[in-house]
């Protein structure tokens, strides 16, 4: 027999050296460097794009495109369990700071103090869970640190959605404008250490650039673990990141520089991809938006990516949900009337998902009926789910008939309580006769899809007597604004309906960040003793059955309105640009992957 000779493909060789520049979605700049975020900015931009390229938490997620754990690219090795279940012990890794000093127990020990004692300040707090359900934590070596919990929990969700949270801090930053403190070692020294950081940090509401113009040179934020270091950020907003010599991951960085430039609408972002990734002011790595997509090349119709001269089309399909918040803490009626199950009910059931998602998304959107994501695929969501749009789908019809069951007159709209009280068939405790059901909803500016669903939400909403007063307002004004707050004199708490374009993006989506009672990112304080007992039973069994009857209850009582699912991006890559693909399915960006290929 002849043997024909083989033949190797030859591939695109990775080059050194370039620079890549990101158009940044419009409204979210970087307002927090600190890696200690309060919940009114735990944004994807401020995370996962900017915090998560300069300090790495313990483990890192999502590497290779599945919704799992990067062992490689953690600072922790695997941890190890007790036989009784109760306790964990994690060794770091001997990885480096920039500065040479080396990760050890104390960097980790430092944060879990600072959440000891500020964990309401920090946007992922849960109150009960970690570090309120430790019994003892402490240091066994000076790379290995152990967490001994009140009960057992299931092994995923502590390692998912506890560890996960933690961010080591360097020594370096262990201190007071007095000098060196022990806060790692000491919770009496956290309050001092906690409130210099914060003051190094600056104001993180205000929107003005000048006090982030001085984090690059800062000898807190220049000592990084992860593999970038800041080189600088302009009053324009522009931020430049160029290699951390000193990272000790597997992955080090082949460019010589990755700029983040601040887009003020898609609109102007598409233009600048339009020129393509030589013109000046170029973009090698921009965002299709949704408003100019064409449809997906697999559906009916769809041709695909109109800018495939010179850039590859890659969504970024997150595990996430996205939704509306609502104030359950408004003072005023309005929360009178979040609080009635059947009015929210109605909100969703006036959403009509399956048409954005086909004439507004153009196919690369679906339909989100609960609380646990879609995609990427798992078994973690709810038969019931994914049988259709079991319990809310689209229909005005239901949702006037729910609102004339409970008391209100829908021949007007918007529609008006004509049968106040608590009885069967009347609106509800706290809302008087004559109110009428009218809800200002604010939502984030510069996203064209966003502003053609938010009209058709309005128009439906309509047709079944609910008034929506739409506003368009700036990203980060409106997460600082509509924050979650308690009615004070200072704050009054008078938002009612928020939608940033997003959500949540989870690790494990047990719900107890979102939907149970004081959680950091339960931004409209939504409480429910139903839901928090399911929640609590989500963390304790690792059996996927607790989950499905977790998020049927959420999805029936409507805590939130679940929006359309869509990619965080649609990616559009410079054609000459190698490595950027699988996409992290938890919303960060990996440019030390990043690379130009010789021709």
């Amino acid at each position: 027999m002849t043997t024909q000779p083989t033949t190797t493909l030859s591939r695109p060789r990775p080059r050194r050296g370039g620079t890549v520049t990101w158009a940044c979605a419009p409204g979210f700049p970087p307002a927090v460097i600190f890696p200690f975020t309060p919940a009114e900015r735990m944004g994807t931009r401020n995370i996962l794009e900017f915090q998560a390229l300069l300090y790495r938490t313990l483990y890192f997620f999502g590497t290779d495109g599945t919704p799992e754990v990067d062992d490689a690219n953690s600072i922790a090795e695997p941890p190890v369990w007790s036989e009784d279940g109760l306790t964990v012990t994690v060794r770091v890794k001997p990885w480096r700071w920039s500065n040479g000093e080396t990760l050890c127990a104390d960097n980790v020990l430092f944060w879990v103090n600072l959440m000891k004692v500020k964990g309401a300040r920090y946007g992922e707090y849960v109150p009960g869970y970690f570090p309120d359900n430790l019994t003892d934590y402490g240091k066994l070596a000076e790379d290995t640190v152990y967490f001994t919990f009140d009960k057992v929990y299931s092994r995923r969700w502590v390692l998912m959605n506890q560890l996960s949270t933690i961010t080591p801090l360097p020594k370096a930053w262990d201190r007071t404008a007095a000098g060196p403190a022990n806060a790692s070692g000491d919770l009496a020294d956290v309050e001092a250490v906690y409130d210099f950081l914060m003051a190094e940090q600056g104001d993180i509401v205000a929107e003005g650039n000048e006090h982030r113009t001085r984090w690059a040179d800062s000898p807190i934020w220049s000592i990084v673990s992860g593999p970038w270091r800041l080189k600088s950020y302009t009053v324009e907003g522009v931020v430049t990141f160029v290699p951390n010599e000193h990272y000790s991951g597997p992955s080090k960085p082949y460019l010589d520089e990755f700029r983040q430039i601040p887009m003020q609408s898609d609109e102007e972002q598409y233009e600048r991809l339009q020129a393509g990734p030589d013109a000046p002011d170029c973009i090698q790595v921009g965002y299709l938006p949704l408003s100019y997509a064409t449809a997906r090349a697999d559906a009916p119709g769809g041709d695909g990516n109109p800018l495939a001269a010179h850039y590859t089309l890659v969504p970024q399909v997150a595990y996430c949900v996205r939704y509306t918040s609502l104030n359950f803490n408004n003072p005023t009626v309005v929360g009178k009337l979040f609080a009635q199950t059947y009015i929210r009910q109605a909100l969703q059931s006036t959403l009509d998902q399956d048409t954005a998602v086909r004439d507004i998304y153009q196919s690369y959107a679906y339909r989100q009926n609960g609380p646990v994501p879609v995609l990427p695929v798992t078994d973690l969501v709810s038969p019931r789910q994914r049988e259709g749009a079991w319990p809310l789908p689209f229909d005005v019809g239901r949702a006037r008939k729910l609102l004339q069951d409970n008391g209100w007159d829908t021949s007007v709209t918007p529609a008006v309580c004509v049968r106040p009280g608590t009885g069967p068939g009347e609106a509800g405790e706290g809302i008087p006769a004559g109110t009428k059901l009218t809800f200002s909803l604010r939502y984030v500016e510069g996203r064209p899809a966003l502003t053609r669903l938010m009209a058709s939400y309005q128009r439906d909403a309509a047709a079944a007597g609910i008034e929506l007063r739409l506003q368009e307002v700036y990203g980060s004004i409106l997460v600082a604004e509509d924050a979650p707050c308690y009615p004070t004199a200072e704050t009054p708490c008078t938002w009612e309906m928020c939608c940033w374009n997003g959500g949540w993006v989870f690790h494990h989506p047990t719900g107890e960040i979102l939907f149970k009672t004081d959680a950091g990112g339960n931004f409209g304080h939504y409480r429910d003793e139903t839901a928090d007992r399911l929640i609590e039973r989500t963390v304790t069994d690792e059996s996927v059955e607790t989950l499905y009857e977790y998020q049927d209850y959420i999805a029936e009582q409507a805590p939130v309105v679940f929006n359309p699912n869509f990619p965080i991006r649609l990616f559009e890559v410079d054609n000459r640009l190698g490595g950027f693909e699988p996409v992290n399915p938890f919303g960060m960006i990996n440019p030390e992957h990043w690379y130009y290929v010789d021709a």
